[in-house]
C-alpha cells in the first residue's frame, strides 16, 4: 500500500465542514456580511449568544481566515471584526447548501 497524500486524507470540503461546525457560525457571518461591526454591536444584535460564545466563533472565524480583528487604540479600546475577502466569499458556499436545501426538502 503506497503512501496517502495529505490532500487525500483531508479532502478540502473538509475545511469547510470545520469552518461550519462552531455554534452561532452562521448567525456571526450573516450579520458581518452586513458590515464590520463591534464586538458589543454584535452582543446587542444576537443578545442569546453568551459572550464567552461569541468570543470563541469570532476566534474560530479567524482561525480560518473569514473574519478579520481590528483593534483601534481608543479608550476604552474599539475591536471592529469584519469579513476578509475569504469570508465575503464563503457566501456562496453558504447559497450553494441553501439551494440544495430548498431543491431537496421535504415539503
Amino acid at each position: 500500500m503506497g503512501i496517502i497524500e495529505e490532500e487525500q486524507v483531508n479532502p478540502p470540503i473538509c475545511e469547510v465542514l470545520q469552518i461550519l461546525r462552531a455554534k452561532w457560525t452562521l448567525l456571526v457571518f450573516e450579520e458581518l456580511y452586513r458590515g464590520a461591526k463591534r464586538f458589543k454591536q454584535l452582543q446587542r444584535i444576537v443578545p442569546f449568544i453568551k459572550t464567552q460564545s461569541l468570543t470563541d466563533v469570532l476566534r474560530h472565524l479567524e482561525q480560518f481566515g473569514i473574519v478579520e480583528r481590528q483593534v483601534f487604540p481608543t479608550v476604552p479600546v474599539t475591536v471592529e471584526y469584519s469579513l476578509t475577502e475569504k469570508g465575503m466569499d464563503f457566501k456562496n458556499v453558504l447559497q450553494g447548501m441553501d439551494e440544495w436545501a430548498s431543491k431537496w426538502s421535504q415539503k
